[in-house]
Parts: C-alpha cells; structure tokens; sequence
C-alpha cells in the first residue's frame, strides 16, 4: 500500500481501467469539482473498442462559459449525444459475454437527461463501483487546492487520454483480458471500464488487482 491513503483524482466519464485501479489501492478517493474545467480530457470522454476499432464517446458540454468550475458545467442536451452513446455502446458490446446482464444498469442513463456533467459523472461512476464491488470512500472537493499535503497522492492530470499528456504510473501495468474484437486488434490496454465490465463482468475486479503494482 503507499505511504498516504487517499488520492485526488479529477472527475471522469466512464474512466479507463487504470482510473479505477486507484479505487482500490487507497482508503479515500477525492474528485476535484472545483477546478476549472478541462477540455479534451477523460472528464467528459471515455475510449471504447468497437468494430472500427477504438473509438471515443464525447459527452458535448455548453460552450460560451469562461473558466467555469467542473462542477458548474452543464451538457448540451440540445444535441442527440445519449442516443448516439447508447447506440455505439450497444453496437461495440452486445455481442460480449456479460453485455446483456449489465445492459439495464446502464441504458437508463442514455434515457435521462442531466443539466449538469458532474451529476451524470458520479451517478454512473457509483453504478459502476457497485458492480466492481468495491466500497470506497468517494468524496467531492469543497475548494480548489494547488499543492496537496502529503497525505494524498495528486492524481488529478496523471490520467490523460493524450500521451504526450500522460505521466509515468508505476502502479499501474494493464493486465489482459478477453476484449470482444481482439483477434482484429489484439489487446487495447486501458479502455473505458465498460469495455473490462462487458468483457469480464464478475471477474472484472480480479483484473482491475492484477494491473497494480504494489
């Protein structure tokens, strides 16, 4: 286990698989929602592998909001965003092992409409976690924080989906795992967690303690 027993992490929409391996390696998981919001991060874009290969689902957020905090952005719902996820979603995964038994967990949420992106990130992130049974502590900042004290791990721009963006994590080696295009692909390490969920299902969180490094 490291030295500190929580991490900062920034808020993300369907995180990749490295994102959730710090779910497990600390006591306390803190989401940044007072930053400035970020652009052309995992906040509001996930990876998924489909029959094109990957792919990113983008959730459109308003524009026009000058240095808005994270926890004040809100969606453009006037655009057809939840269909169009759902139908990539179902396109890419319908045909993987546990697809159909985890589907109705998530498809109410390509149903309703969120004003805000924090509200639909949290709410699919504890369906998440439930299904990985794990059992957390995951709280929301109150006040943007530059430098953390030394007992929390700063994780907030380490997980990145532009490599030159990118730090060095030397807790984290992606395990591998069935994926349902792979003898097209191979294996495409550190997907969103649905890719690991409909692949994997029960056997996700054995997956998720072979990618740490301790």
């Amino acid at each position: 286990m490291p030295s500190v027993n929580q991490a900062l992490l920034s808020v993300a929409y369907l995180a990749p698989v490295q994102y959730f391996t710090k779910f497990l390696l600390y006591d306390a998981i803190w989401l940044e929602t007072e930053e400035n919001y970020q652009k052309q991060s995992y906040r509001n874009r996930c990876n998924v592998l489909s029959a094109n290969g990957q792919m990113a689902l983008t959730i459109p957020v308003t524009k026009g909001q000058p240095r808005v905090k994270t926890r004040d952005m809100r969606i453009d719902n006037t655009l057809e965003w939840q269909k169009n996820h759902w139908t990539s979603i179902e396109s890419a995964y319908s045909s993987s092992p546990f697809f159909e038994f985890l589907a109705d967990d998530f498809a109410p949420f390509y149903n309703r409409q969120y004003p805000f992106l924090l509200d639909f990130i949290l709410d699919l992130q504890q369906v998440v976690l439930e299904t990985l049974d794990i059992d957390v502590p995951v709280k929301k900042t109150t006040e943007y924080v530059k430098h953390t004290d030394d007992t929390t791990d700063d994780l907030r721009d380490s997980i990145h989906p532009k490599k030159r963006m990118q730090k060095p994590d030397p807790a984290f080696t992606p395990a591998f795992y069935h994926q349902v295009f792979h003898e097209r692909y191979g294996f495409i390490p550190n997907l969103s967690i649905i890719d690991l969920l409909f692949n994997e299902g029960p056997n996700a969180e054995n997956i998720l303690k072979q990618s740490l490094i301790r």
